[in-house]
């Protein structure tokens, strides 16, 4: 075992340094790379490299009536300018959470774009990796919400996206990929753009965290699905997922209430979503993070989430990430969300983990689910574990639904640590590939 790993090692070893020479020959030749990566060829700063997000900015315009709506005219309410986009919300909630994400992204060259990059800079984030390009609009998107704060209505015009973030501007920042502690890619890129990510993070084992936008972009998880670590789609998307490996719809949408109108208990309803799950898990995706609105998280995988410990080998403290890590275990002992202790039993089976949602006092929902996804990456890239971050994520999540920007102005670490402290306990079910019934192991059985 001992050779075994020294080989292992030697030959990490070797390819950092051919990697470190091509990252040379390349920044010589290029001005873009040597602004961006010839930093991350000195081993210091290499060892505390920063995660990539691949993605979209976009202006969000969001309208609330304040009566109701009348077709055919407009309605008394108000309207905002919110700087919005999948990717760019994740990467700013990871900054305001103390990791400071490096940016692949475009905007146009107008007066959207210049909000964007404004924000960007006054937030002190590198815009080096955010393409600007003359004659296009930059993505926007205008949501209509309801009293509730749901969205009722919207249209996007994100195909500047597609077009002008294309694979050969993002493989102008691969040293910045392969020297990360984590990638995560939005589903508004092509799929070619999405195949390259992917390609790039996994020619170097960084691990891919996959987030599927809309139910209808949520179906380029096909030609990437061996590449993804993480993947964190609702309910609807998840079944888009699952149908986009087959030639028919095989998954149907899942109803919440059965037919006398009750909402189904949460077991049923992870019955009702593990056909799905199990595809995707059986393509290659390590593990499904399911967003269920009211009813919380499921996190699911085959392998138990202590084996992700083993993809964040670039994961390095700074003084920043370290605030988050120290914060949030002073305030919560690890052996509240300890990572699932190594099965070999020799069997296949699928680990299924139940957060609750916190309560909140909601004025609106969007953005909800990406700062569970931010607040997830930075305390995975802080050295917290898998359980631990997620709980991190959904006390973003709590954060940013009582607010009125897709993204918190600030995020208070005593109360965002506090919230975590207040989680309640999930439960853990263990099942075997082969069978259906849910069996509910004591937490003490399978947690360090």
């Amino acid at each position: 075992m001992e050779d075994r790993n020294e080989r292992v090692e030697v030959n990490a070893w070797r390819r950092m340094s051919t990697l470190s020479r091509h990252c040379l020959a390349q920044c010589e030749s290029s001005p873009v790379l040597n602004l961006t990566s010839a930093s991350a060829l000195d081993d210091s700063k290499l060892a505390i490299s920063e995660p990539v997000v691949i993605g979209g900015m976009v202006l969000d315009i969001h309208a609330t009536p304040a009566t109701a709506t009348h077709r055919g005219s407009t309605t008394p309410g108000k309207v905002h300018y919110v700087h919005g986009g999948v990717a760019r919300n994740v990467a700013e909630c990871m900054s305001k959470l103390g990791t400071k994400p490096f940016m692949i992204s475009v905007t146009g060259v107008d007066m959207a774009g210049n909000l964007l990059l404004e924000y960007w800079k006054s937030a002190g984030l590198v815009t080096e990796g955010i393409r600007r390009c003359q004659d296009v609009g930059t993505p926007t998107v205008i949501n209509m919400f309801d009293f509730n704060g749901e969205v009722v209505a919207g249209v996007a015009s994100t195909e500047a996206i597609e077009i002008f973030l294309n694979p050969e501007w993002v493989q102008r920042f691969w040293c910045n990929i392969c020297s990360s502690p984590a990638v995560m890619v939005d589903a508004n890129l092509s799929p070619t753009t999405l195949l390259s990510s992917c390609q790039i993070a996994a020619e170097f084992g960084i691990p891919v965290w996959f987030e599927p936008v809309s139910v209808a972009k949520s179906r380029r998880l096909a030609s990437i699905a061996k590449y993804v670590t993480f993947t964190s789609p609702n309910e609807d998307e998840l079944v888009a997922m699952a149908n986009s490996f087959s030639a028919g719809n095989v998954f149907t949408p899942i109803k919440r209430v059965d037919d006398a109108g009750r909402r189904l208990p949460i077991e049923s309803l992870f019955r009702m979503l593990k056909p799905a799950i199990m595809l995707l898990l059986e393509k290659g995706v390590k593990i499904i993070i399911v967003t269920l609105g009211a009813d919380g998280v499921f996190i699911c995988s085959k392998d138990g989430p202590g084996f992700i410990k083993e993809y964040l080998k670039n994961t390095k403290s700074n003084s920043s990430r370290r605030q988050l890590y120290e914060i949030v275990t002073l305030y919560c002992a690890s052996d509240k969300f300890g990572d699932v202790v190594d099965f070999k039993s020799g069997v296949p089976h699928l680990f299924a983990v139940h957060f609750s949602v916190l309560p909140a006092s909601v004025v609106k929902l969007t953005g909800a689910g990406d700062c569970l996804v931010g607040g997830t990456l930075s305390s995975l890239c802080a050295g917290l574990n898998l359980m631990q971050s997620i709980a991190v994520g959904m006390a973003a999540a709590k954060t940013a639904v009582e607010g009125s920007t897709n993204v918190p102005s600030e995020f208070n670490l005593s109360i965002i640590a506090g919230h975590v402290n207040q989680s309640q306990h999930p439960w853990l079910k263990e099942l075997s590939l082969n069978s259906c019934p849910l069996t509910s192991l004591p937490l003490n059985a399978v947690f360090a």
